[in-house]
């Protein structure tokens, strides 16, 4: 697994007007967590931070975190937690775990699913990812980047589970080996909803259009009353 590199400065910057300052001068405040031992308050430059984040997965990742004057030429570290504004979405803040690489630790490895499942190209069903996660345990050096679950074969009712899937020698799986990790399910139907107890059906209304009397005939009608009037007269 590749190491990446980041620099980082001690931090004497407490409360919120010296971090303010800290920040507008290109710097995210961060931690270095030791197992135990002392923490570290550090800073970051948010340029580098960011050009790393953007570059490479830094989820599980190695962090060689180089302090500035410290006695260790690096710490080797995984990112506990990502502080977001929850309004801008800017960092403002980093936890680390300093790690030994020669003891295993559990870290939650993601799923990635390969091909498409038969189930979905020709009978048009779904796949569904049941676990988007795994845990396992390994030496830091040996988490791999992702799980792969081959789903070309599935059919409609079809289930792949993390006993089914096969694991590096060197990595311990934690998760239930029943669990289910992916499945192909039917295509959804729609069902027209049925009447409730005692309800009565009714057919829609037809409105007809109602006949207009011809014209013909109500002039003819016309002529009529004028001639039985003349008669009259006479």
């Amino acid at each position: 697994m590749e190491e990446l590199v980041l620099e980082a400065q001690p931090r004497t910057e407490i409360g919120k007007n010296k971090v303010r300052i800290m920040k507008s001068g290109g710097f995210i405040p961060a931690v270095v967590y030791s197992g135990g031992k002392e923490s570290m308050p550090v800073k970051v430059s948010r340029h580098e931070f960011l050009t790393m984040i953007h570059h490479h997965r830094v989820e599980n990742a190695i962090i060689s975190v180089r302090i500035k004057d410290d006695k260790k030429p690096g710490r080797s570290c995984m990112i506990k937690e990502i502080q977001q504004d929850p309004v801008h979405g800017d960092i403002v803040h980093i936890d680390f775990n300093e790690i030994s690489l020669t003891k295993a630790i559990k870290v939650n490895v993601p799923v990635a699913t390969v091909g498409e499942p038969a189930g979905v190209k020709l009978e048009g069903g779904s796949l569904e990812t049941i676990m988007w996660e795994i845990e396992v345990e390994c030496l830091p050096t040996d988490i791999p980047k992702n799980i792969e679950v081959n789903v070309a074969e599935l059919k409609i009712g079809d289930s792949v589970h993390i006993k089914d899937l096969k694991f590096p020698e060197k990595i311990k799986v934690v998760s239930d080996p029943e669990a289910v990790v992916v499945s192909v399910s039917a295509p959804m139907k729609e069902e027209v909803a049925a009447p409730a107890e005692g309800e009565e059906i009714t057919e829609p209304e037809v409105i007809k259009e109602k006949k207009e009397e011809p014209a013909e005939a109500g002039a003819e009608e016309k002529k009529e009353d004028k001639k039985e009037k003349k008669e009259e007269k006479k």
